[in-house]
């Protein structure tokens, strides 16, 4: 009898252990609707370059006293970010004398269930519509 009470005990503890497991890499694969690696650092990427663009607009509102296209901010030099996207994301800067939107549009057509984002004077970074 005590032979099977001490399998019982290691199936539980193995079946405590697989769902474990499986929750924790179901979670992390959920983060940001990125499913890879690869797609989350991506993720990531074009979040820090949402929040380099806002910083420049803020650099550039200082200066000028209104917020700037992408093409005035890298004119200017209050950006040095010369690129128009990321690994497929492109960049769209809506910009008025007293507010800014800048959106990371995201490549529907070769990423299916991506995100795009976007960000304004507030510097929160949120899921665009």
């Amino acid at each position: 009898m005590r032979g099977l009470g001490s399998i019982l005990g290691l199936i539980v503890v193995a079946l405590i252990a697989a769902l474990t497991y499986k929750f924790y890499f179901q979670k992390s694969a959920s983060v940001d609707g990125a499913a890879t690696p690869t797609q989350t650092i991506d993720v990531v990427g074009v979040k820090s370059d949402l929040l380099a663009i806002a910083q420049s607009e803020r650099l550039y509102q200082a200066e000028h006293g209104t917020y700037a296209s992408m093409d005035d901010l890298v004119s200017s030099g209050a950006m040095s970010l010369r690129k128009s996207g990321r690994d497929g994301y492109t960049y769209d800067v809506s910009a008025s004398s007293d507010s800014f939107q800048v959106v990371a549009h995201c490549p529907a057509a070769t990423n299916p269930g991506c995100t795009s984002y976007s960000i304004n004077p507030t510097m929160q970074i949120q899921a665009a519509p």
